[in-house]
């Protein structure tokens, strides 16, 4: 499925750019009732996308849940279940401070999305987040959920990492009884599926709205943009890659030999969500 759909993908992104292009060629002879109508044209589109993104939203936080209980509970021993969910909470720690901090690095290097000329908010905006409040103390409370149901809804990561650590060892526990639970956690997966089934049309939409309004012009903007994207993208994956044969060495091979399709995927997508089917 991987394949075929990174195939799609990148067929309906050619396909968004004919579009795109094609009828910013036609409409925009019309002057300004032209460029109305481009934006109208746009405005329309970009439903697709949102809906798009809207469903990748509503997927994250089961997804994640599923697959953290649905690997858990297939191990069977308990006692490898602690160190096993010990380091996979220390692996995704260390490695959201590595993408963190090379993100940072990267985008005052290259300074992607200059001459988009997309609005963005004054310095002074209220951000929603309480930095003042913000301390050590509160970072690591932070990272244990008081309601498994409120960290996704919150979509809080790294909380609903924690809960299903908790829920796959005590599925491992149960043993045998558990098994309906393991059987409709695993039902995620297939939703995630019917998802990123949707992607050729969001990602059509996207770039057909964008250059339909905006023109050819904004072509090189966005080609840097993205060349940007994909140069970071690489670099992380990189140095996970080069952490990760550290520690387990020339098995690093096979492990990159079974994820080379879901990351494909993922790359196509720039989704890490949608690489899970």
């Amino acid at each position: 499925m991987a394949r075929n759909l990174t195939y799609t993908i990148l067929a309906a992104l050619v396909l968004g750019v004919i579009v795109g292009l094609t009828l910013n060629r036609v409409f925009e002879d019309g002057g300004g009732a032209g460029s109305e109508t481009l934006k109208s044209i746009a405005y329309y589109l970009s439903v697709v996308t949102d809906v798009f993104l809207r469903l990748i939203k509503m997927i994250i936080a089961p997804l994640v849940f599923a697959t953290l209980v649905s690997g858990l509970a297939h191990m069977g021993d308990t006692a490898a279940l602690g160190r096993v969910g010990g380091r996979a909470l220390l692996w995704f720690i260390a490695a959201s401070l590595l993408s963190l901090s090379l993100g940072l690095l990267l985008v005052n290097l290259f300074e992607p999305g200059v001459g988009l000329n997309i609005p963005t908010p004054p310095a002074h905006a209220a951000s929603g987040i309480d930095k003042a409040a913000f301390d050590f103390r509160t970072f690591v409370s932070h990272i244990f959920p008081a309601s498994g149901i409120e960290a996704m809804a919150e979509n809080e990561i790294l909380q609903i990492v924690v809960f299903s650590l908790f829920i796959g060892v005590a599925i491992t526990a149960v043993g045998e009884k558990a098994a309906p639970i393991v059987r409709g956690v695993e039902a995620m997966v297939q939703v995630t599926g019917y998802v990123m089934r949707f992607a050729p049309f969001a990602v059509f939409a996207a770039v057909a709205s964008t250059l339909a309004e905006r023109g050819p012009e904004i072509l090189g903007s966005l080609g840097y943009f993205m060349l940007s994207f994909y140069i970071a993208i690489g670099l992380l994956w990189c140095c996970l890659i080069a952490i990760c044969f550290l520690f387990v060495g020339k098995r690093t091979v096979l492990l990159v030999r079974y994820i080379r399709d879901p990351l494909l995927l993922a790359f196509t997508t720039a989704s890490s969500e949608a690489a899970y089917p």
